[in-house]
């Protein structure tokens, strides 16, 4: 099907250092520009956000801090991808709450008005959700081809979660997933440890995803300044950041975690001052003592002659 197009309709990605609009920055841009007559144009650049790209965020789209390194900065490409974007209207996926917001605040700090006044947004994301609904009611429609029964109430919600878990264990046990890697496998089996692996793709700390894992199995703070470094390596630097946490409005069991964190982190500090404290206590002295020299005898005093009284009174001038 041809898009019915009045005027230009700009498709773009963006990929960046991570998801906060204020203080991420792009990476990446991709933009597919579709135009009425049914022709395409296509822009796509590396950008260096001049801030280093967390290794979490990195292993999610594959760009890394040395592939960006000799790439223009947003304020030297800023121009030119206004120029190719023009006057279209612009679309994406989840790029009304990303995408645009992303671009729009890049262009402001590099001093460029990028007129949204009359543009109109395509998100395509929210077609899909809207059409496609991801509600307990709308699954229990599509997997087990039944209405929902007192719908909201707890026994009939749950009985429902249970049908559908059948249900999808029987449609997908033998349809095989490929994952943001290209790995690919057949991930829902009726197997506990299977599905709990798929379902907490995310490995997350502390369930609110305020803490991660990364693929180390490290803990790594997921959002604000510090969103990309293990919270261990943070408190190296501000261990005031503990504190702040504490005293901050995050879920108790956040809390919980940050404690475990904590105080993993305080034994080692202190294993290592004690390391450090016997590296430097002076060691017993364990050379042999030497033998005492025996002293030369001494000559006896030579008796006062008639040369010696010659010396001194040249000497002394008597």
């Amino acid at each position: 099907m041809k898009l019915n197009l009045k005027r230009p309709l700009a498709f773009f990605d963006l990929e960046a250092t991570g998801i906060n609009v204020g203080s991420d920055r792009i990476v990446e841009i991709a933009i597919l520009k579709a135009m009425p007559d049914g022709t395409e144009q296509i822009l796509s650049k590396r950008i260096n956000p001049q801030i280093p790209i967390p290794l979490v965020t990195s292993l999610i789209h594959g760009i890394y801090d040395e592939d960006i390194k000799d790439a223009q900065t947003f304020a030297q490409a800023a121009k030119e991808v206004a120029e190719f974007i023009g006057d279209a209207d612009l679309a994406g996926y989840n790029s009304n709450k990303f995408d645009i917001p992303m671009l729009l605040e890049e262009f402001l700090r590099v001093g460029i008005d990028f007129d949204m006044s009359d543009r109109k947004f395509v998100d395509v994301q929210n077609i899909f959700h809207q059409m496609e609904q991801r509600t307990l009611k709308a699954a229990y429609k599509f997997y087990c081809e039944k209405d929902i029964i007192n719908a909201h109430s707890a026994e009939a919600d749950i009985k429902a979660t249970y049908e559908v878990l059948l249900a999808q264990l029987d449609k997908y046990q033998h349809t095989e997933f490929e994952d943001k890697k290209g790995v690919r496998s057949k991930p829902v089996q009726n197997n506990v440890d299977a599905l709990h692996e798929f379902t907490n793709m995310n490995k997350v700390v502390d369930f609110a995803g305020r803490m991660v894992y990364n693929e180390n199995g490290e803990e790594v703070i997921n959002f604000g300044k510090h969103k990309g470094r293990t919270v261990e390596s943070v408190l190296d630097v501000e261990p005031s950041y503990y504190a702040w946490m504490k005293q901050g409005d995050f879920p108790l069991y956040t809390k919980k975690k940050l404690d475990e964190i904590w105080a993993r982190w305080s034994k080692k500090k202190e294993e290592a001052k004690q390391a450090k404290q016997q590296s430097q206590t002076p060691k017993a002295d364990t050379r042999k003592p030497e033998t005492p020299r025996t002293p030369k005898p001494q000559e006896p005093a030579k008796p006062i002659n008639t040369d010696m009284l010659e010396q001194l009174k040249m000497k002394f001038g008597k």
